[in-house]
Formats: C-alpha cells, sequence, structure tokens
C-alpha cells in the first residue's frame, strides 16, 4: 500500500490557489499541470509540484479549462488513445478528462497535432 501525503499536496493547493495571474493557454497545447494528490482511481501527479501534462480540450475563459491527462504508459482500451506527441508517446486517459482552474497549469511543453486532437475529441464525445 502507498502512503500518500496529502498533507503536502494541501500545502501546494493553497500556494496555487493564491495566484493572482493565470497563464494563457489554447485548445491542443500540452502543459505540465499540478493535477494534485487524488483519491482512489483518479490520476495523480507526481514529484513535488504533482504534475502530468494534460491536453487542453476547452477554454471556458482564461480561468477555466477543460483537460485530457496524459500517461507514458501505453494502453489500449476505449478508455484510451496512443498519441504521437512533441515530447513523447503517450496516451490520452479520456476516462480521467476534466474541469481544471487555470492556475493549475505550470508550463507549456508543446502542441498536438491537429489530427490527434480531433480524434480526442471524437472519442470524448462517444464517452458521453
Amino acid at each position: 500500500m502507498i502512503i500518500k501525503n496529502f498533507d503536502l499536496w494541501n500545502k501546494l493547493k493553497k500556494q496555487l490557489d493564491s495566484r493572482s495571474e493565470f497563464p494563457f493557454a489554447s485548445p491542443r497545447e500540452i502543459w505540465w499541470c499540478s493535477m494534485g494528490l487524488n483519491v482512489g482511481v483518479e490520476i495523480n501527479g507526481k514529484n513535488e509540484n504533482f504534475e502530468r501534462p494534460v491536453v487542453i480540450i476547452k477554454a471556458y475563459s482564461t480561468e477555466m479549462l477543460r483537460v485530457v491527462p496524459l500517461t507514458t504508459k501505453l494502453k489500449t482500451g476505449k478508455f484510451y488513445l496512443k498519441l504521437n506527441t512533441s515530447v513523447s508517446e503517450s496516451c490520452a486517459v479520456l476516462s480521467q478528462a476534466r474541469i481544471i482552474s487555470a492556475k493549475r497549469l505550470i508550463r507549456k511543453i508543446g502542441k498536438l497535432s491537429e489530427k490527434d486532437f480531433e480524434n480526442i475529441k471524437k472519442r470524448l464525445k462517444e464517452l458521453d
């Protein structure tokens, strides 16, 4: 059993929440994002920033985004979509799509091809 350090994540979450500026992000961009330390099967971030790469699916405003997390563990099935990003070969974890605050974004690391982006949007619609 892995012991999760929720206290450490809570400290970082307070810092993120106090940010006064929002990074500008657009659909198709890939960002490192402080996803946090989550409960049960919810996808976690890693390292000291509890981060993982995400693809921006939709910007509802400068503050609110819909994202899909990425993993380098290549998986198959209807909840995963293999991608060839500018960063590495990875998989979009479609079942973990979520709304986030742009305050969670750390740094932009790339941009998804139009083809892969359209495939993600199509697959998300099929899951709804």
